[in-house]
């Protein structure tokens, strides 16, 4: 068997198929895959020769590649020929996850035009605010999202996508793909963030960035096989590649990761509708014989903690992965315990990025995670990281301080946000993340995000860590943990629980149990059950919320 770095050496190295070349991009110079494709249309016009296979399954509705293709041809030149939708401009996206949403999506793109994902759980001043932030030539919306303007004008044209948009997909069923020209660090993409803290800005994408991702997914994929004992002689067929996506296309783990890579690699994806049910996104799992799932950890720790988990056939899945949060490693050792092909060799992995690197910058599994559990893994090719200090210092390896990451997957700026780009994106094209962090032989350790740090009178104490700890409890589902005004220390620790059903706090008991592991300050000396977390619609824990700052104002669907 090869060693990692003999695989690396042979798909990294000169004439490898993703040979590593220093370029420059955007005045900087970086390290960058030497093959790659000029533009996401690319992608687009390649998929064509997926033909009958299917991409994209939501329900009863099934959209084979060669469908798609068709789709978006005609789309493209409605957008073109009925709104005037041109290279530059913006087309907003309000929606729940639909065959309409990736098709409109893509027609925008092959026009040179910028798709904008707006977040499909805002409010009316939410969606109202988007639409003023990124003003776009066009806002294709389902009906339930629109009815939540209460009437308030949108200010652009509207196509609702439940009795508009057949006009559009049948607008021009001959028409060609756009050929206009497009260069690789055009704008392709307005995502938002999550808007944990102020206003939301709108992350810009390049088609580099995507496509960077793009090709740092494969070469993970191919470098696995290549790593991965071959089966017994035996074996029967393992099924083909299936993508589970649950995560909402107006995030970078839905639309880059989901839409866009499989469309470009010719893998079927299935897509979970409606707000998330366990128990339909296990039989999912069994009707389709869906293979690989990129879960945020809280929908996949809410399968494990199913009534129901167990009863259905998921010996398909062979793979797992996540991101956001650090996974625990509590939850790590149930997600191997829990599921029959994971427990028997299949793949658990974990990634770590942010909407600003469009969706990945570090990446663990396998023995590796198993090893490393606390880790989010080393950086991808063409990536680089730093630790620095308060005054933008670089850190030696195994000190603490803010992750920065200079990558061709560094987003280009927020929308019309010439400070906070230029406070975000440091000299160099370095993003500032925001995440305290370590590096340890190569290997990233996150601490916290700066702003859910807690100084409990000298002390800094990283809230994951706790977490962590409380994870390991028979009696606690979830935990979050924030810091809470103290007059003599300035913070002191706060817990809030969602407890296993049946299962009452008792607060020494806890207090121990925590006591026993880390040191005194780490304790909370402040404790609430809640039934549930407060989460924006990627799963992301609203501290501001649970501390009181602000209001969680998402409309779960």
């Amino acid at each position: 068997m090869p060693t990692p770095e003999e695989v690396d050496a042979q798909l990294l190295g000169p004439g490898g198929m993703f040979e590593m070349v220093e370029e420059d991009v955007l005045g900087t110079r970086m390290q960058v895959f030497k093959q790659r494709v000029p533009s996401l249309r690319t992608f687009l016009e390649r998929s064509v020769g997926f033909g009958d296979a299917e991409y994209a399954i939501f329900g009863d509705r099934r959209l084979t590649f060669a469908q798609h293709e068709r789709a978006v041809a005609s789309v493209a030149q409605a957008l073109r020929e009925k709104y005037g939708v041109a290279k530059g401009d913006r087309v907003a996206i309000l929606a729940a996850n639909c065959p309409e949403w990736i098709v409109a999506f893509w027609a925008t793109v092959s026009l040179g035009a910028i798709a904008v994902g707006l977040n499909g759980w805002w409010t009316t001043d939410e969606i109202l605010y988007g639409l003023g932030d990124c003003t776009p030539k066009l806002l294709i919306a389902d009906r339930k999202r629109l009815a939540r303007l209460e009437g308030a004008s949108p200010g652009v044209p509207v196509v609702e996508i439940e009795s508009d948009f057949d006009a559009l997909w049948n607008h021009a069923p001959s028409a060609a793909l756009p050929d206009v020209p497009i260069a690789e660090d055009d704008p392709v993409i307005i995502l938002y963030t999550s808007g944990t803290t102020g206003r939301p800005k709108g992350a810009v994408h390049t088609h580099r960035n995507v496509i960077a991702l793009v090709q740092m997914t494969i070469y993970t994929g191919i470098k696995g096989l290549m790593l991965a004992p071959p089966p017994p002689a035996d074996a029967p067929k393992p099924p083909s590649t299936c993508i589970f996506i649950t995560n909402p296309l107006f995030h970078v783990s839905g639309l880059h990761t989901g839409a866009v890579t499989c469309l470009a690699t010719g893998t079927r994806s299935v897509w979970h509708t409606g707000r998330y049910d366990p128990a339909a996104a296990m039989r999912l799992i069994e009707r389709e014989k869906i293979t690989n799932w990129s879960g945020m950890n809280t929908v996949v720790q809410r399968m494990l903690n199913h009534p129901e988990f167990g009863k259905y056939d998921l010996s398909s899945l062979r793979a797992i992965g996540g991101g956001g949060a650090p996974t625990s490693p509590e939850l790590q050792r149930r997600m191997r315990e829990g599921f029959p092909s994971i427990k028997r060799g299949g793949h658990l992995g974990h990634g770590y990025g942010s909407t600003e690197t469009t969706a990945l910058a570090t990446l663990i599994g396998g023995e590796e995670w198993r090893q490393f559990p606390e880790s989010v893994g080393r950086p991808l090719p063409t990536t680089e990281l730093q630790i620095r200090d308060a005054e933008g210092r670089a850190l030696p390896e195994g000190r603490e301080g803010e992750i920065f990451v200079k990558s061709p997957l560094v987003m280009l700026g927020y929308w019309n946000r010439p400070k906070e780009t230029a406070e975000t994106i440091a000299p160099g094209r370095w993003v500032k993340t925001g995440d305290v962090g370590r590096i340890v032989d190569g290997r990233l350790y996150l601490a916290s995000r700066k702003r859910d740090m807690i100084l409990r009178g000298s002390e800094n104490v990283y809230p994951v860590e706790i977490e962590n700890r409380l994870a390991e409890h028979p009696d606690v589902l979830e935990a979050a943990v924030i810091g809470v005004p103290s007059e003599d220390l300035g913070q002191e620790v706060k817990a809030v629980l969602v407890l296993r059903p049946g299962a009452t706090l008792d607060e020494q008991e806890m207090t121990d149990f925590v006591a026993a592991k880390l040191a005194y300050y780490k304790v909370p000396s402040h404790w609430e059950v809640r039934s549930e977390l407060p989460r924006n619609a990627t799963g992301k824990v609203l501290k501001h919320v649970l501390t009181g700052d602000a209001e969680s104002t998402f409309v779960e669907e």
